[in-house]
């Protein structure tokens, strides 16, 4: 069903809100990648990951980070499994929520894509088919900027032409939509599919 909400651009978080997070199977498997114990690991894999989302640190140069900070001793080939295990984690897709989107589109309402994301997602997103649905896709590591910094959404706003008013936010993180709501963005704590179609519809019946 068209999903109309005239003059407002709808702008989506990525990471599960249209991708489900890594499954306990994919968790599992990088963490087995690694070898190191689960604590030590995740604690250092979360702790590193702005620098990863900002660009200012490369892939390569965040994992030598963790390995560093874990005591661990990777070859260039485990490197290289832990980005793939990783990537491929963060890759799958939500389809009610992506149903949600293509409703959207078809009913004329302006969709944009902003996400913490490294540089090795430029290209999926820009290449892969939802991108169709999304006239700018923002990735953080080409901003050099993360959320919630004011400054991304003071981008985003610019860069569409738009007030922050007409700006409608949907991320899975509190802190995320707290900091789009300080300057004025309508937003929305996405914690599924079927509640986000329902504050869409709300907002296309105002």
């Amino acid at each position: 069903m068209a999903i109309s909400i005239p003059d407002s651009v709808v702008v989506f978080d990525y990471g599960e809100v249209i991708s489900r997070g890594p499954s306990q199977r994919a968790r599992a498997e990088l963490l087995a990648v690694a070898g190191v114990p689960a604590e030590a690991f995740w604690s250092s894999y979360w702790a590193n990951r702005d620098g990863l989302d900002a660009g200012t640190t490369s892939v390569t140069e965040y994992w030598r980070i963790v390995e560093a900070e874990v005591g661990a001793h990777w070859s260039e080939s485990t490197i290289q499994e832990l980005w793939v295990n990783d990537f491929t984690g963060w890759i799958s897709v939500e389809p009610e929520t992506l149903d949600v989107i293509a409703d959207l589109h078809e009913g004329g309402t302006r969709i944009a894509l902003l996400s913490n994301a490294g540089f090795d997602f430029v290209s999926p997103f820009h290449y892969s088919p939802m991108a169709r649905f999304f006239e700018r896709i923002f990735v953080s590591a080409e901003l050099s900027m993360v959320k919630p910094d004011a400054a991304i959404y003071r981008t985003v706003i610019a860069e569409l032409g738009i007030t922050a008013a007409r700006m409608i936010f949907i991320d899975n993180k509190q802190v995320n939509v707290d900091g789009a709501e300080a300057l004025g963005i309508t937003g929305h704590l996405f914690v599924g599919p079927s509640e986000l179609r329902t504050f869409l519809h709300s907002l296309a019946d105002r």
